[in-house]
């Protein structure tokens, strides 16, 4: 049976140490879930392209260690990401195979909207 867990996040992004190639920024990312996650993310982002021209991509792993819910534990996050004329796409997966502790097993896809103040709001719909 599939469960929902919702709530928002604070993110921190920092510049890595270094870029690849020129052409590819690399970045540290850090989150503080709030909700139905009380957890804390780290992870890298690549990105390329030119986001103020509406045209760029990124990827990111992160893993979030904390609670899920009254389950404890860890498990990843995949992200992808996209702008092409004017529209956008993102995507997010919990890696398979990622989950420990009470959180082993676990899978699902996490929703994202960013509202107009800037709040992270996150759904993840999850099986464990």
């Amino acid at each position: 049976m599939t469960s929902t867990a919702k709530g928002t996040f604070d993110v921190t992004l920092q510049p890595g140490a270094a870029e690849l190639d020129g052409a590819v920024g690399r970045f540290e990312l850090s989150k503080t879930f709030h909700g139905d996650i009380q957890a804390a993310g780290t992870g890298v982002m690549l990105s390329a392209g030119d986001p103020g021209s509406g045209a760029a991509g990124y990827v990111a792993i992160e893993t979030v260690r904390g609670r899920l819910g009254e389950q404890e534990g860890s498990f990843a996050l995949q992200q992808f990401g996209s702008m092409h004329d004017g529209s956008q796409t993102l995507y997010y997966e919990v890696v398979p195979g990622s989950g420990s502790g009470q959180l082993t097993g676990i899978t699902g896809t996490l929703h994202l909207d960013i509202d107009g103040d800037g709040t992270h709001r996150y759904e993840l719909h999850y099986d464990l």
